[in-house]
């Protein structure tokens, strides 16, 4: 945290204001967004910690400045949107370039269900007065983007997010139906518990559930076949590109 601190203090003492910083954060993502179309994986990886920097310090700045408002979390949040579709419009950008029309669509996908996850939550809390279920929200998403990018891994990565997106979307949804029509939640015991813990997801990080989903995730993305889930870079058509032509 100590480098943390020390750019935290010279905002702060520079006054820099928090919406310039979360804007500059959003650029610098750009910037990310065009490595990842040109396939600069490595750099990629790179920017979005610069770009990250700038997304974690600037909620510490205003809370140092005393300059919170709600319009600054208006614009935190309308930003990281514009945050996550640059960077998988970048990818998009990519495989397209590369003749990949099956991860064309698997980001294309990603990105909808990704923009979604964010978008039901924000609805359904305009109606009850908390939605925060499903496991792949903003900050599982960037971190996992980031391993993708620094370990060329980025295919399984978008099946990943994909897959807790849709889930995540269907949480959401079923949530709300639950909560507006006053039925109860599922339960959380026996075999039929554990089934609604691993696809309701319900749980806060730094629990044990949540850890075992990462554990989960993270041996996925590194562990799967390549044979199964085509590298993005490599040729051939890939499962997405077979599922079409048959």
């Amino acid at each position: 945290m100590f480098p943390l601190r020390a750019i935290i203090n010279t905002c702060v003492a520079l006054r820099i204001h928090p919406n310039t910083l979360t804007l500059i954060g959003v650029i610098v993502n750009v910037g990310a967004a065009w490595a990842l179309g040109y396939n600069l994986f490595m750099l990629a990886f790179v920017v979005m910690i610069l770009a990250n920097i700038f997304d974690f310090i600037d909620g510490k700045v205003a809370y140092q400045l005393q300059l919170q408002s709600p319009f600054g979390a208006f614009w935190d949040s309308t930003l990281d949107r514009f945050s996550d579709l640059a960077l998988l419009t970048g990818l998009i950008f990519l495989y397209s370039g590369l003749g990949r029309r099956d991860y064309v669509m698997i980001a294309s996908l990603t990105l909808i269900f990704s923009i979604m996850t964010s978008y039901t939550r924000a609805r359904a809390e305009s109606l009850v007065e908390k939605c925060k279920v499903g496991f792949m929200e903003r900050p599982e998403r960037i971190v996992l983007l980031m391993i993708g990018a620094s370990t060329n891994r980025m295919a399984g990565v978008l099946w990943v997010i994909l897959a807790l997106s849709i889930l995540a979307v269907a949480n959401r949804i079923y949530f709300t139906y639950l909560v507006l029509n006053r039925r109860p939640m599922p339960t959380r015991e026996g075999l039929r518990g554990l089934f609604n813990r691993a696809f309701f997801w319900t749980d806060e990080r730094a629990t044990l559930a949540y850890d075992i989903w990462v554990i989960a995730i993270l041996a996925f993305v590194w562990l799967t076949p390549p044979d199964w889930i085509r590298d993005p870079t490599a040729s051939g058509p890939g499962v997405v590109g077979w599922l079409l032509r048959n």
